[in-house]
């Protein structure tokens, strides 16, 4: 069984007190193995990956519970999470979750679906919830792509965003060497205008998918899905941000959102700003490709201050 290794098949066998029957591997994943696995119950989607860091999958099986709970659109079920151990003498361990599979099929009426996924996403952000009084940020910090995503509750937004957003990326990025002195001399100036610039902002904490790009989500005929969350509580402006920022998306979704819930008044002159986090993260897992829209981002901003001007993107 070459598309799964002989611990995990016996660790998928135990968890799901079925059989596996075969394992087909996956095309799409930049950081986990990816491999639906048929049991004599039916196939199962399974990630899995050697030596992850400390409840990675714990944290997205978190998160997707979370968005099941609450997101009115599509979410997989969780059947299970674990780790196994693999090697000479069980060194090394290998982190899986275990997944509700979907088979992904293009919608055959798009408007629809992209209407659907718009005011799905809309409806998501509209509402807040009870289960977590503490802010912005969530009890449990998980990771964004493979890298740690602090989410240690503050209260306002302008400043979980600084401290617990921009500054770990920034620190990050000093770490790995991706800082010439003056990407960190205009990195540190815009920390210092962050609150200024979000005064105007209304924010209130919503849940939010918090890596929602093109790559995580599913068309499941005329059913959007999503899969792969960072979800935390935040201000809902950074998900449309992102969005926006790669594209990717069908056509109408964002239309829909906006008919739904419009975005605050300010929104497009805020959006560099909030589009400033996932360019870091970029950055730190990419390489230097990010550098210069980074750079871009806080001389925008930067230039603004000076002028005393209203700014243009």
């Amino acid at each position: 069984m070459n598309a799964l290794p002989e611990p995990l098949h016996r660790a998928i066998t135990n968890m799901l007190g079925a059989p596996v029957t075969g394992a087909t591997r996956l095309s799409g994943g930049m950081i986990n193995h990816a491999t639906r696995v048929d049991t004599t119950r039916g196939p199962v989607f399974v990630k899995w990956q050697q030596d992850a860091p400390p409840r990675f999958f714990e944290s997205e099986a978190t998160g997707l519970r979370l968005l099941r709970r609450f997101c009115p659109l599509r979410v997989p079920e969780v059947l299970g999470s674990g780790s196994c151990p693999v090697g000479k003498k069980g060194t090394g361990r290998i982190a899986f979750l275990v997944l509700e599979y979907l088979e992904p099929c293009h919608p055959s009426e798009p408007v629809r679906f992209a209407r659907q996924f718009g005011e799905g996403l809309a409806t998501l952000h509209r509402e807040t919830y009870p289960e977590f009084t503490g802010g912005f940020g969530l009890p449990e910090s998980g990771y964004i792509g493979v890298l740690p995503q602090i989410n240690e509750p503050l209260p306002s937004w302008p400043e979980f965003y600084r401290e617990r957003r921009l500054r770990v990326q920034i620190e990050l990025a000093r770490q790995r060497g991706l800082l010439s002195s003056e990407r960190e001399f205009l990195l540190m100036r815009l920390l210092e205008c962050v609150e200024d610039l979000l005064a105007d902002l209304p924010s209130r904490p919503v849940l939010i998918h918090g890596d929602l790009w093109s790559g995580n989500y599913l068309a499941v005929g005329n059913e959007p899905v999503l899969i792969d969350p960072a979800v935390h509580y935040a201000e809902r402006e950074v998900e449309i941000a992102y969005m926006e920022l790669f594209g990717g998306f069908p056509h109408g979704v964002l239309e829909a959102y906006q008919a739904h819930y419009p975005l605050e008044p300010g929104y497009r002159h805020r959006r560099p700003l909030h589009q400033l986090y996932p360019l870091l993260v970029h950055l730190n897992l990419f390489g230097e490709t990010y550098g210069p829209s980074v750079e871009a981002i806080c001389r925008h901003y930067l230039q603004q201050e000076r002028s005393g001007g209203a700014a243009r993107w």
